[in-house]
């Protein structure tokens, strides 16, 4: 594996983490804490591991122009400026919803959590579909050189 092969890691590990969040609502939804929690620890850490390998993969290879034009542009900056925003925004949202489960502060936690579920779904999401978009569909350009 290199790491021309990570977009294709991150696409996996947003859609992994899209799964297991919407199964760790099923099973708060059906009272299984133990599973609830379980699950969602797993959803934190593919997260996890998806921002080390986004950074990586960025670190190395730049920038990547997106391919499309017309219309879709639009759509795909749309998504793409909406999926940015709202993942700096999730993670300290994310901290604090792991604090207050961690010190069983359960009616604080689910507060966030209802506020804070749709915005990582989003997000883990509309990572698959910007990947598809960027990668799969209408093909990348590499970025112009700096210079």
């Amino acid at each position: 594996m290199t790491t021309a092969d990570l977009p294709a890691v991150n696409a996996c590990l947003n859609g992994l983490s899209a799964v297991l969040l919407t199964a760790g609502w099923v099973a708060i939804r059906g009272k299984r804490v133990a599973l609830h929690k379980a699950l969602m620890l797993s959803a934190l850490l593919s997260s996890a591991v998806f921002l080390t390998c986004y950074l990586v993969y960025h670190y190395h290879h730049g920038s990547t122009r997106f391919g499309g034009e017309g219309a879709v542009r639009g759509v795909y900056f749309g998504i793409l400026i909406t999926h940015v925003i709202l993942a700096t925004v999730m993670v300290p949202m994310i901290l604090v919803l792991l604090v207050h489960a961690l010190r069983d502060r359960i009616e604080k936690h689910a507060r966030l959590a209802r506020i804070t579920l749709p915005i990582w779904l989003y997000v883990s999401v509309t990572g698959v579909v910007i990947y598809l978009m960027l990668y799969q569909i209408y093909g990348a350009a590499p970025a112009p050189a700096a210079g």
